[in-house]
């Protein structure tokens, strides 16, 4: 039984890692993504050394399309911010291609400017193919012009963009031709670090292109931004920029260069931005890795393997609780994790427990539906109706072997004549006559709520208060019997017009303990009342002649008020060494 079940575990576990693994990386990748956003996603800008040269609408009112520009406008804005050595930013990053060339006089101006200042890192691009096996193909490089690339570091400006659109990752480098060549964010980072004596510390890297995932530090307009146009004009004191980290770019919508940010899906934030973003993040130390899909999967799987399982004998409540627990924990679990460097997958987990909860739902109300209607089927052939239908409703009532006990009243009936009739009869007239009398005695007994237990021939039996509690089930059980009589007139008559026989009722009730529930086996069982007040009870029947009602003594004192009856004494019956005082019914006040 121990290899059985843990093999079963076992195969649930596989079961579920593999449907963890298609969530994380199918459908997972875009609405998790947009999950994780605003769990982790907050603005909280810290660094107060980084600023933003905007080439914004301003700048291009007074200088026209950067397209036009002569490289003096970049030159002079390099020596307006290193004139004095004292106050010069730490780095200056062009998020800028110069990749083509402009008047000769203006391109040497700008990388002579580059090679005093000594602290300008300009950005280049590659140029990707999508190839067979290989999404990041280098297909060609976008570099700045041979006199400004001698003279500057490079960084390439690449941005990295999720398949939903959004901007989430960033390249830390990139492997060509023999050579690393770092972003332009890392790049910008280093030179930052090394300016303050310090060790550039990359982060954990992952896929082909070696990505990490990032923090946001702001929405868009949250760092501190001037335009160029006041830092060229003199409005803006260059000493505002010492020991700075300055970068410059695109700052107009008609650029081109804005991307969907993670921190803020509504707006678009200008790739300037997104780097000071990134750079932000490097320093902080606010990186992600991505938790590795087995990882994660194994994980998922195991957890999985034992929420389905605790469920299948828990409660729908217990596992309704139970789910919401464990999406608390998921959540403070992701939240941890992120903290530390990991960003794993929030919506997978909570989407297969609740797929489990809700399949364990459907399957309790497909069971509930089912054992009610075994129920019923079961019931129905010896319960009153409304019995049933208490039954069928009633979510506690387990249809299962064993017992109870119970005080109970118990009717027994017999039909008087009928063997000495039968004898003379076709077999189909004797059906035909025992099924009258029968259906007689049947509505009788579920038109006072008691439970048929069974026929024996052309006997029945019958109990009141049971499975059910049933209020005055004793006097019930009188009403049943004396219907029996009165009804039995009229069949009688029409028995003795047909057949020329006359038959009637001999009826035996006796009330007490006995044990009641279903008898039997699995695949075959009885509902029924076994005991002495059982054989009391048909005892009774037996001394009963045609037409005559006798009840057990303690029946009489249960309803003597309410029963017109005589004594008829003390009756030996066999099995018991003491005899039952018995009466006969007379009459019964409804």
């Amino acid at each position: 039984m121990k290899n059985e079940g843990r093999k079963t575990f076992l195969g649930t576990a596989a079961v579920f890692f593999v449907s963890a693994l298609i969530l994380y990386r199918s459908a997972a990748g875009f609405w998790d993504a947009g999950i994780l956003d605003r769990m982790h996603q907050r603005p909280s800008v810290t660094n107060k050394k980084i600023y933003i040269i905007a080439i914004d609408d301003r700048t291009l009112e007074r200088y026209g399309s950067v397209s036009s520009w002569s490289r003096e406008i970049p030159a002079g804005l390099v020596e307006i911010l290193t004139e004095d050595p004292e106050k010069k930013p730490a780095v200056i990053g062009f998020d800028v291609i110069y990749s083509e060339r402009g008047d000769e006089e203006g391109d040497l101006r700008f990388a002579r400017a580059c090679r005093e200042a000594g602290n300008v890192v300009a950005a280049f691009s590659f140029s990707f193919k999508a190839m067979p096996g290989d999404p990041f193909h280098v297909d060609h490089v976008i570099a700045p012009y041979k006199e400004l690339r001698d003279q500057v570091s490079l960084g390439y400006a690449n941005t990295t963009v999720d398949p939903d659109g959004y901007v989430r990752q960033a390249m830390a480098w990139m492997d060509y031709e023999g050579e690393r060549y770092l972003s332009l964010s890392s790049r910008i980072y280093r030179s930052y670090e090394e300016s303050r004596g310090r060790e550039a510390r990359f982060p954990s890297v992952y896929g082909r292109n070696n990505r990490f995932y990032f923090s946001y530090s702001g929405k868009p307009g949250s760092y501190n931004t001037v335009s160029m146009a006041d830092v060229l004009d003199g409005t803006v004191d260059p000493v505002l920029f010492r020991d700075a980290i300055v970068l410059v770019g695109a700052y107009a919508a008609g650029m081109q260069d804005s991307y969907t940010p993670a921190i803020s899906p509504n707006s678009q934030m200008y790739g300037v931005e997104i780097h000071a973003n990134i750079i932000e993040a490097l320093l902080e130390g606010r990186t992600q890795l991505p938790l590795s899909p087995v990882i994660y999967g194994l994980g998922a799987g195991l957890v999985c393997a034992l929420f389905f399982l605790g469920s299948r004998k828990g409660k729908i409540g217990i596992t309704l609780i139970s789910l919401a627990a464990a999406a608390v924990v998921d959540v403070v679990l992701v939240r941890v994790m992120y903290r530390r460097g990991i960003l794993m997958p929030a919506a997978p987990l909570p989407v297969l427990l609740a797929i489990i909860s809700l399949g364990r739902i459907i399957q309790g109300y497909a069971g509930e539906i089912l054992r009610r209607r075994r129920v019923v089927s079961v019931f129905k052939q010896y319960v009153a109706p409304q019995v049933v239908d208490k039954i069928s409703r009633d979510a506690d009532f387990q249809l299962v072997l064993g017992g109870e006990n119970r005080h109970i009243a118990v009717l027994f009936v017999d039909i008087r004549g009928f063997t000495t009739m039968s004898e003379n009869l076709r077999p189909e007239e004797v059906v035909e006559i025992l099924n009258e009398y029968l259906d007689l005695t049947t509505r009788s007994i579920f038109d006072n709520g008691g439970t048929l237990d069974k026929f024996v021939g052309d006997a029945a039996m019958a109990v009141f208060n049971a499975p059910f509690e049933l209020d005055d089930y004793i006097f019930r059980a009188v009403s049943t019997a004396w219907d029996m009589k009165e009804k039995a007139e009229a069949v009688s008559g029409r028995v003795e017009e047909r057949f020329g026989n006359k038959v009637s009722f001999g009826v035996g009730i006796h009330c007490g303990e006995a044990v009641v529930g279903n008898i039997g086996c699995e695949f075959r069982m009885d509902y029924t009342a076994i005991g002495d007040t059982v054989n009391t009870a048909a005892r009774l029947e037996n001394h009963a002649a045609g037409g005559q009602i006798l009840i057990s003594d303690s029946v009489y004192e249960a309803i003597k008020d309410r029963i017109q009856a005589c004594p008829i004494g003390q009756i030996p019956l066999k099995g018991k060494s003491n005899g039952v005082f018995v009466y006969q019914v007379d009459g019964v006040k409804k």
